[in-house]
Formats: C-alpha cells, structure tokens, sequence
C-alpha cells in the first residue's frame, strides 16, 4: 500500500495527468504507424518507384537489397548473371586459343608436319588473338575482384560497356582471323589428304587427347568466328538488366554498336573476296551504315602509312570542305572566291606504346608522326586517295580573323590546302587539334614558334 501511494505522488509530482499521458501515447502510436507506412512505401534505390513490398527484412545484411523493388532486385540479379557469363565464356574462350596453340600448332612446328608457311596459312594470327583475350580478360577478371572486395555483390560497379570500348581494336584481329577462315580450312583438307603423318597425328590427338574433348582441329579453328559473333548476343543481355541510369548503360549500346557494324564489315569483305560463308546477320540502321563506312576508310589510310594497328590512333575523323587556292591573296578576296570540294578527312597518329602488357595505356607515350590523310567520296564501291598523306610535322597550321570559318595548311615547298566544316564550332575544333600536332612534331618550331615566314619557298604563303 505504501508503494502505491509513492506511486502515485510521483506520478503526480511529474506534471502528466492521465488525459496528457493518454495523447502523448496517442500521437506516439500515430508517429510510428507514419514511420512503418513510410518504411514500407520508400523509394526504391534504382527506379524510385514507391512498391517496396510491406513485409521488410530488417536483419538484411545487405541494406542496399533491402531498399530495392522486387522488379530492380531480379534486374539486379539478371546483371550480375549476364556479366558473369560475359567474363566466363570469356575464360572458356581463352582455353580453346591456348589449346589451338598448345596442342596442335606447337607440336605440329617441333615435329615438322609442316613448314612455317604453312602453319600461318591454317593457324592465322592466332598469336594475336591469344595475346588480345589475355589482357581483356585480365582486365575484366580484376573488375570483378575489386568489385567483390568492395562489398559490390551485385557488381554494379563493373562497367563491361566501357572495357569493352578501350579493347575495340581486338576487333580488326577478329576480321583478319574471320577473313582468312576459308582458306585456312581449304589448306588444312588439302594437306590432310597429302600428308600421312598429320592425318595420323590429327587423328591420334582427337581420340587420346583428353584435352580436346574429341573435337577435331577445325572445331577448334572455329572458336573465334563463334566468340566475335556472340558479343552482341552477350551485350544485349547485360543491357536489358542495366537501367539507363546506369552509367555504363551508353558504353554498352555504343559496343554493341561497333560490333554489329563490324560483323557487317566482314560480310561485306567475304561477298567481295567471293566466299559464300557469311557471319550472323544484323538488322542495319543508318548509324551501322556510317560506321561500316568509317571502318573501310580506316583500313584505307592504315594500309597507306603502313603503320601498326595497335601503335595508330584516329584522332578525328569526317567530312571537310577542301579547297586549293591559286595564291595568297585569296583572304582580301574572301572565301566565297574558292571552290570547295567535299572530302573525307582522317587524323591519324603514331603513338609509341609505353607498355606492352595493355592494348591502349591511360597514359599514351610519345607522339611519333601524325599524319592528315585525304579521301573522296566512296565511288564504284571504293575510297580513293586524293593525294599521298600531309605529314604534319611538315605542315604550317593558321587561321586568319577575316576568315574565321576557313584554315589553312601550308606544305613547306608544296601546296596549300584550305579547309573549312559545314559547322564552325567543328572548324575550330579540326584547327586546334590538327595544329597541336604540327607543332608537336615540326623541327622547325623552335627557330620560329611554329610561324610562317618568308624563308618558306612556296608560291601559295600568305603576305
């Protein structure tokens, strides 16, 4: 009894009387029913949208899991599926290159079943495709392992799109390989049925060497047309199960872009060389178009300057308006006076590679020589040069404030080319970056700040 009467002096002596005691329960209960409702209707972290199932696990280890919708989690999971299969078809794809060499191409040289000319023509630039997978695959393997080590289960850190986009030359090796696949098949028939030794090794190596799965060599020489032809397929997933918010989800469209356009190069190439085998076909838009157009005059101006794939970097590729002034009073007269030609026009330059364990360095090396290759317009289904390359590093760059819509290249002792782009923003982004390497390369900057003067012999220097 004595208990409950302290009892109740103290709950007197604190100021809440029953009826306060009452609401502040009562909007207490009301604050946190607020709370649950706004628990069980937060955004989701990806789409946010407002459908998070009520019933939530608050013990989830994972809380960004726990903050998604059922549809983003299984798009999630979807993701995580598709960039796994990109990296381990990858990997499988890796150990049939290795196999081809391993098993077949180097006992084939040490047993002298065939000559090296021979070995090339079958086997192709297999080296080359050996050595591009293992630096994407490293690439993609260390991806996932940072990914993991962050705490990234989903891997949605890994941004396939973009590693796919700075590997894009390992593309060029494919079509070489998917080119010479006919003939390869050819000779390797032929040399079957001539050769003894290489049908009985051929055959041995198929039944005995469990490494081979009892596949023959052709199966084996098929790999990289079946690979090359699964990238989109591949892509395409990856894309369905990547919101466009995803910062990756443009690089991915871009890839897959490219590659398309590249299967489509290589049908092309393989109906113009006669061959009657095709790669999968994809649907062709005007964008593919460009490209596939693109790409032939990339292989153009490669075979003209004769300069390593992997060491060439387009820097800027397009349209310009070329025209050639018959002297140097052509800027009192104005432009107007010039006849312009519509012209195909390639920034190419030689990088030296600084490392050769990557295809592309973040950090490129030395300038080696720049070049500005000429091409006009596609004609008869070819490009055609206009005139051998402008070597930078021979080239005087200026603009003029009268003529801010036009530039013009001075060959030292040769010609004069004024050049000039529908948009002038572009103009001026083709000046900068065609004079930056003129200056970078001219051994005549230092005596005079990359400047014309008038010890230049040629008819065409401005006054």
């Amino acid at each position: 009894a004595t208990r409950t009467k302290s009892a109740d002096v103290e709950r007197a002596d604190s100021g809440i009387g029953q009826m306060p005691a009452r609401k502040w329960r009562n909007r207490a209960a009301e604050t946190l029913s607020s709370l649950q409702a706004w628990e069980a209707h937060r955004p989701c972290t990806d789409c946010g949208e407002r459908d998070l199932p009520v019933e939530t696990d608050v013990q989830n280890c994972n809380q960004r899991r726990a903050d998604l919708c059922e549809k983003c989690r299984k798009r999630r999971t979807e993701r995580k599926e598709s960039v796994l299969e990109f990296v381990n078809t990858e990997a499988s794809y890796g150990e049939d290159l290795r196999i081809i060499k391993e098993e077949f191409y180097l006992p084939m040289q040490a047993a002298g079943l065939l000559s090296q000319e021979q070995l090339l023509g079958i086997f192709s630039n297999i080296q080359e495709l050996i050595d591009l997978n293992d630096n994407f695959l490293e690439i993609l393997q260390e991806e996932i392992d940072q990914a993991f080590d962050q705490g990234d289960d989903d891997l949605m850190t890994v941004c396939i799109g973009e590693i796919f986009l700075e590997f894009v030359n390992m593309l060029p090796a494919f079509q070489t390989y998917c080119l010479q696949q006919s003939s390869s098949v050819n000779m390797l028939n032929a040399l079957e049925k001539e050769k003894e030794l290489l049908r009985i090794f051929l055959n041995v190596s198929q039944n005995d060497n469990t490494a081979l799965r009892r596949m023959n060599l052709r199966s084996f020489l098929m790999a990289p047309l079946q690979r090359v032809t699964k990238y989109p397929l591949l892509l395409s997933r990856i894309i369905k199960a990547t919101t466009e918010y995803h910062p990756d989800h443009g690089s991915l469209r871009e890839a897959k872009s490219r590659i398309e356009s590249h299967l489509e190069h290589i049908n092309m190439k393989t109906k113009q060389e006669g061959n009657t085998w095709t790669l999968r076909s994809f649907r062709q838009d005007s964008k593919k178009k460009r490209e596939v157009i693109n790409i032939e005059m990339r292989e153009t101006a490669l075979k003209t300057v004769g300069w390593l794939r992997e060491e060439t970097r387009f820097v800027m590729e397009g349209s310009l308006q070329l025209a050639q002034p018959p002297d140097g009073q052509w800027v009192k007269k104005g432009s107007k006076t010039l006849k312009f030609q519509n012209m195909q026009v390639l920034l190419l330059v030689n990088m030296k590679r600084v490392s050769e364990s990557s295809l592309e360095s973040a950090e490129p090396g030395p300038v080696k020589d720049a070049v500005l290759v000429l091409i006009r317009d596609k004609n008869n289904g070819k490009f055609h040069l206009l005139r051998e390359p402008l070597r930078l590093s021979n080239c005087i760059v200026s603009t003029d404030p009268d003529c801010d819509d036009t530039f013009e290249l001075i060959e030292i002792r040769r010609e004069a080319f004024v050049f000039r782009d529908s948009d002038r923003a572009r103009t001026h982004h083709w000046f900068r970056q065609i004079r930056r390497y003129s200056r970078e390369l001219g051994s005549w900057k230092k005596r005079r700040n990359a400047l014309p003067n008038i010890m230049i012999s040629t008819p065409h220097t401005r006054p």
